[in-house]
C-alpha cells in the first residue's frame, strides 16, 4: 500500500481579490503563507505513516511557494521536488484577471458557474498561448489558451500515470501540491466522479486531502485533515 497526499496552494493574492488567476503566477498572501504552515504541520501529525518519496508541484509559484513551506513544517525539505506544467491550474482563457463578480454580471450566472465548475465547458481563449520562459521546453502546440476541466485532466493524467502513479505502485508514498481545478481533475479521475457530481466538489486551500491505495491503486481509503 502507498499513499498519496494532495494539497492545493494556500490563498493567493488573486484568491483574497476574487479574481480568475488559471496561469496568472500570483504570490501567496500572508495568510496563505500560515495556511502552508500549518498544512504542512497537519501532514506530519495527522497522517501516520506518511513518508513521501517525492514532491510534485507546477510551474507557478503559489503551488511552488506552498510546497516549500509546507515541505520545511513537515520536515520534508531533503525531498526531491518535480515542477512540471501538467500540474498548472486550468487554464481560464480571456477570463484571466477578471473579477469573478463583474464576470457575472458580463456573462450571466449560469454560463460562469458553467465555465468554472463543468467538466466540458471551454470559457472564451486568450488571444495566443502564454509566452513565459518557463514553457521554453514545451511544445508550444500543447501550451491552451483556455482549458475546460476535461482538457486539464487529459494534460496532467500523462504525468500522473508516468511519474506518480509509477511510484505509488512500487509502494512509494507521494505529495502533489497544486490547484483547485487541476487537483479537482485528478480527484475525479482517482474517484470516478460523474460530469454532474463534479460539479459540487469542492478543494479547499491548505488542507490535505489523503488517500490510502491498494497494490492495484484502487483507493482503500480517504482522509480530509483539518
Amino acid at each position: 500500500m502507498a499513499k498519496l497526499a494532495l494539497l492545493r496552494h494556500g490563498e493567493s493574492q488573486a484568491n483574497a481579490a476574487n479574481v480568475y488567476t488559471g496561469w496568472n503566477d500570483v504570490p501567496l498572501t500572508d495568510k496563505g503563507r500560515r495556511q502552508a504552515w500549518a498544512a504542512g504541520e497537519n501532514i506530519s501529525t495527522a497522517v501516520e505513516d506518511f513518508h513521501p518519496t517525492m514532491i510534485h508541484t507546477s510551474l507557478l509559484s503559489r503551488a511552488i511557494e506552498t510546497a516549500n513551506i509546507a515541505a520545511e513544517a513537515a520536515g520534508f525539505l531533503y525531498l526531491p521536488v518535480a515542477k512540471t506544467w501538467r500540474l498548472n491550474e486550468r487554464h481560464y482563457g480571456a477570463l484571466r484577471g477578471l473579477d469573478k463578480d463583474v464576470s457575472r454580471k458580463i456573462f450571466g450566472k449560469e454560463q460562469v458557474l458553467e465555465w468554472r465548475r463543468g467538466f466540458d465547458a471551454v470559457p472564451p481563449a486568450q488571444g495566443s498561448p502564454t509566452i513565459d520562459r518557463r514553457y521554453w521546453g514545451v511544445d508550444p502546440q500543447l501550451l491552451p489558451r483556455a482549458e475546460s476541466l476535461h482538457q486539464s485532466q487529459l494534460r496532467l493524467l500523462p504525468y500522473y500515470e508516468d511519474e506518480v502513479a509509477s511510484r505509488l505502485v512500487a509502494g512509494e508514498d507521494q505529495l502533489i501540491v497544486a490547484h483547485g481545478s487541476s487537483l479537482r481533475a485528478l480527484i475525479k479521475y482517482l474517484e470516478d466522479i460523474n460530469n454532474v457530481d463534479i460539479l459540487k466538489l469542492e478543494v479547499p486551500n491548505a488542507q490535505p486531502i489523503v488517500y490510502d491505495f491498494d497494490q492495484e491503486l484502487n483507493i482503500v481509503d480517504k482522509m480530509i485533515t483539518s
